[in-house]
Formats: C-alpha cells, structure tokens, sequence
C-alpha cells in the first residue's frame, strides 16, 4: 500500500486510485476505515496533495470512499455492484472482476470446505431435500438433433411445459412468444439490464437487495438506489421520492421472500408499487425465484396485476440444483424479441442437456407430488431451526417465513461493525451478513435447509460463542 512505480507512465493520480482500490478489495481497507489525512498521503506517496486531491474526488464519485465534511475520508460502506469501474481499468475490467467478491465472500469461500464448518451461507438446497426425479435415456444421436432443432428461445416442449406450470400455480397466462428460456434468473437479469440500460442508468430496488451483492453491475457502470422496506415491502413512499429525485430506468423487485430480508409482499403494497409505476412510467423486474417454494396459497404475482408493466423472471435453480441453470423469463412480445436479439448478439447458449432434465421432471406425473414432499420438509426444518432459535430471542429477532429457505437475524444491542461479523468467521459458523446486501451491519441470512439436526450440537455451541462475545462488545 501507499506506492507508486514512477517508472510506469500511467498518471500518479491513477495509480493512487489504483493502489486503493486494490486494497479494499483485497480487504486490507475495510469499510468505515479512515484514510490518512490528504497531506499524509500525498508524503506516503511521495506526490503533490493536488495529486491525492484530484485521486480521491474520482474514488468519491465512483463510489470507493466517502468525504465527511470538516473531519475525515473513510472507506464507503457501499454496496459491491456500485463501487464503479475506473475508465482507465476497462482494459482489464475481465481480470479485474476476478477480485471484485467481497474480501468477506472470499474469505468464507475458503473456510467452506472445512470439516468443521456449518456452511448455512449457501444459496440452494441440501442434496438430501432435492426430489429425485427419472431422466429418459438419449442416445448422442438424439441430442444432436434436438440441438439441431433447438430455437434461440428454448426447447419448445420445455417452454410448453413452463406455460403450463405458471398458469396452473400463478394464473398467469403466458403465450408461447412471450417466453425466453434462460440459463437461470441471473442471466435473464443480465439480458434484460444489457438491452434496457446503458452507462450510467439508475435501477431502484430493495433495500437490502442481493443485487447489490453482483460485481457485474459495476462493470456496466449501471447505479443502483435502495429504496425502503418494512414488513409489507418496498415502501410506497420512499419508491415515489425515490422517482421523484432520480431519473429511474427500471425497478427491480424480488416479492415473495424477498432476498436476503425473506420478506412477502402483500397485495395491498403490490397494488400501490404498480400504480406509482404506472404513473412514472416505470418497468418492473419481478424476479420470483422462490415462486415454487410457497407453503401457502401464492397471492397475485405483480406479471398477474399489470401484464404489461412487468417483466417476469423464474427459476428452478432453487428446486433442483444450482448446477441446473433453467430460467424463464416473460415479458410483452415486442420487448422480448430485444431481448432475444440480445441474447443472439452476446452468444449467450442455453444447454440442451439442462433444458432435457428440465423438461423431462417438470412434466413427470409424481412432479406436484413431489413438490409437495419437498415443502413439507422445509417447513419441518424451518420449525426446528426457529425452535433451536427461542434459546437467542432476546439477542437476535427472527420472523417465521411462508416459504423460500432463509431465515433474517437482526442483532437486538447496540451497533455492529463490520470487523465484528469476523467472529462468524473465527467459529467456522457461515452465514450471509447484511453488509453484503445494503449498508445495514445488524443483519444476517441464513439458510436454514442446510442445518442438519446433526449439526444441531455444533450450531448452538458455534452460536452460543458468538453471540455472548458480541454483547461484550
């Protein structure tokens, strides 16, 4: 840190950027950390304080630091996708977004494979809980053809098969060429974002939101606004001053357990969201990846509500495995043919042999029976986890949740830094802090799928540890 190659001929301002950037995404910065003073760094460096100066108004308007007025400069305590992209770091922005995961991601990724580890961080299902359904054999002739045959919108049986499915458990009737197969909900955020947005448009969403957790954002220099949640939704207000004050492209919103916040929104706030997009003339991204795992009768989806102000996104990632990348994605006829083109355009393949599986399980006869089966066992699960929870209800609240498979802690004392979240670490005990997901530090998401009734022992004394450290303070 604090070093410049006088030799290289880029700018010393650039490579004071440069060496600050590189130390908070290897974690050697941390957010709420200060800075040394302008005249310090620029002694540190070796440079003119004009030269530190000009380096860190560019990192406040890219989003690395902050100005408190009068006092001090400190790391921002910024979400990861609106830490922008230096100009001058395009030409290696691939390599660069190698590193772009939070030093907190990275360090937990390391401890995953850990034998003493309770990984409750991940975001799928446990093997033991995922059905198992029968796949036709094919023959390699068989494939070829069907790749031969296969239409840049997806394998026409498995679209078939989707139509069905969403106006079977949604009501949602979608036509055939309203419809893109995708390789998961994120690729068809990506796809929508790629043919909508350009540099420097604004996106609104929730906060906390796991958008704010994609590196990719940030290369497409795309602003994302969080905007107020209570235990209904997005707030109806904070979303009206919210368009009042920004030029809002899209609002993306995730209203049926809500990530990270497990969140369900209700159909009173479903219809003011709509009508205050309506009147701002506003497209909504309704991402509903956790639509299969409802325990209860599903309210209106917002696609539902207002078909044509609403883009639709699902997944069955959540259901199956993570390494089955189906998603769909549905949206008025005209702007999906953009969004095709753009998929065409970017090279971006759907695999025959996912869409095969995909297809092939979703239309099983025993598929809704063993759905069923699968929410059965997550509301088990979830009971015995709240259960083994009451023993913290003072420390840490904790709503039950109507489906999905996360549960959200909030820290019941006094503020958290994020340097405390660290004890999470020490303990081996993985989970999903608020600060990855807004700029909250009081918060985490926890799978509870993955907590075993084996691991019971371990979770309690792991928990047990953690928290009477963290009210020592």
């Amino acid at each position: 840190m604090f070093e410049i190659d006088r030799q290289h001929n880029q700018p010393y301002y650039q490579q004071i950027m440069q060496d600050i950037i590189n130390g908070i995404e290897e974690g050697t910065l941390a957010p709420d950390d200060c800075l040394p003073a302008e005249r310090k760094l620029a002694t540190l460096y070796g440079v003119n304080r004009s030269t530190v100066g000009r380096a860190l108004e560019e990192l406040v308007s890219l989003g690395w630091i902050e100005r408190i007025p009068g006092s001090k400069t400190i790391i921002a305590n910024s979400r990861l996708a609106n830490r922008h992209t230096p100009h001058f770091q395009w030409s290696n922005l691939l390599l660069n977004q190698l590193n772009r995961e939070d030093p907190y991601v990275r360090e937990l990724k390391t401890l995953q494979s850990h034998p003493d580890s309770i990984d409750l961080f991940s975001g799928d299902l446990p093997l033991d809980f995922i059905q198992d359904f029968q796949i036709p054999s094919y023959s390699w002739e068989s494939v070829l053809a069907k790749q031969q045959h296969l239409a840049s919108d997806g394998y026409n049986a498995l679209k078939t098969t989707i139509l069905q499915q969403l106006k079977r458990q949604f009501r949602l009737a979608i036509k055939n060429e309203e419809l893109l197969v995708t390789s998961g909900s994120t690729q068809g955020i990506s796809l929508i974002f790629d043919t909508l947005l350009h540099h420097g448009d604004m996106v609104a969403t929730e906060d906390p939101s796991f958008l704010f957790s994609l590196p990719w954002l940030a290369s497409n220099q795309i602003r994302l606004l969080g905007v107020e949640m209570d235990h209904e939704g997005i707030r109806p207000e904070a979303l009206v001053d919210c368009f009042k004050q920004n030029k809002v492209k899209l609002l993306y919103l995730n209203p049926d357990f809500q990530n990270p916040s497990t969140c369900q929104m209700s159909l009173k706030r479903r219809q003011e969201i709509i009508a205050i997009c309506q009147e701002y003339h506003v497209l909504i991204i309704e991402d509903d990846v956790f639509g299969e795992l409802n325990f209860h009768s599903p309210l209106p989806r917002l696609k539902e509500l207002a078909p044509e102000q609403v883009v639709y996104l699902g997944s069955l990632s959540k259901i199956f495995s993570s390494t089955i990348k189906i998603g769909w994605l549905c949206a008025p006829r005209p702007l999906l043919q953009s969004i095709l083109q753009t998929k065409k355009d970017s090279e971006r393949h759907t695999d025959i042999f996912a869409q095969l599986m995909a297809t092939a399980a979703l239309s099983a006869d025993d598929y809704n029976t063993k759905q069923q089966v699968l929410l059965h066992k997550l509301q088990q699960r979830q009971a015995e986890t709240l259960q083994l929870l009451q023993t913290w209800q003072d420390d840490w609240a904790v709503q039950a949740v109507n489906g999905g498979f996360y549960l959200y802690l909030t820290w019941q004392h006094q503020p958290l830094k994020r340097n405390d979240w660290q004890l999470f670490l020490k303990h081996k005990l993985l989970v999903a802090p608020s600060f990855l997901y807004s700029k909250n530090k009081q918060a985490f998401r926890l799978n509870y799928a993955h907590l075993s009734p084996t691991d019971n022992l371990a979770f309690k004394e792991k928990f047990a540890s953690i928290t009477n450290e963290l009210k020592k303070g």
